[in-house]
């Protein structure tokens, strides 16, 4: 085994993943995405920036039969994706190669970096910084997860909910019927992440759905996981995020 890399346990061992010991880590966010995606067995699911595979391969332990392709630009996680199984392109979202460019698929997913280099300081590790430092404009994702989407596919994207105004933005000239799901660590705590959906030709009127809740309770009162219930069946059981 490489000291350099951790195998690590995703819906209660379903899903094994081959990680860099440090650096970005694959955490809950990519599981809570591959549980919101409405796929069905038989369907097409381009993920961009797939990092190691987390999102795509959760989401095809939960649902069978499904043509999961992944592109990331980092040579290192692209190289541990296809390790752990998934069928990736080593390429940048804004110059896809062009047998991808070729395809369309009936879902895409991302989850794009969460945080502006403007602002904090930049993560030590390399591969950390660039999974999560934004060098490429929410527009470019949108864009990009646009022109591959079949008509009437969806997108699925998890974000932090500062970026809620420049996703919209990003979305609204190129895709329609967008859903916005707000992710609050605990009851009455502000959302801190959410999960947006959208259509290609889609024509239903914007929805802003009720809050997910992580934790139960109002504040952490032990050691250990305190996860509502919903979640807990989203993160170890593979459960689907929304019935």
């Amino acid at each position: 085994m490489r000291p350099d890399l951790t195998q690590d346990a995703f819906l209660d061992g379903r899903v094994q993943l081959w990680q860099p010991a440090r650096g970005y880590r694959a955490g809950v966010d990519p599981v809570l995405l591959a549980a919101s995606v409405n796929a069905q067995p038989g369907q097409s699911v381009l993920d961009l920036g797939c990092g190691a595979g987390a999102v795509a391969l959760c989401l095809g332990a939960r649902i069978p039969d499904l043509t999961l392709l992944g592109v990331e630009k980092q040579k290192d996680y692209a190289d541990l994706a296809q390790r752990n199984g998934l069928d990736v392109v080593h390429a940048d979202l804004t110059d896809l190669p062009a047998d991808v460019k070729a395809r369309s698929f009936d879902h895409v997913v991302a989850n794009p970096p969460y945080f502006d280099r403007g602002s904090g300081h930049m993560a030590q590790d390399h591969g950390r910084e660039a999974a999560m430092g934004i060098d490429t404009a929410l527009d470019d994702w949108v864009d990009a997860a646009a022109r591959r989407l079949r008509p009437k596919g969806y997108l699925h994207m998890i974000h932090r909910s500062e970026a809620v105004p420049a996703l919209l933005g990003a979305a609204f000239a190129r895709l329609g019927s967008l859903e916005l799901w707000p992710i609050c660590p605990r009851i009455a705590k502000p959302a801190e992440l959410v999960i947006f959906r959208a259509r290609k030709e889609g024509r239903a009127a914007f929805r802003l759905h009720a809050p997910i809740i992580l934790h139960a309770g109002e504040r952490h009162l032990c050691d250990g996981a305190d996860y509502t219930p919903e979640i807990q069946a989203v993160l170890r059981d593979g459960a689907a995020l929304f019935r």
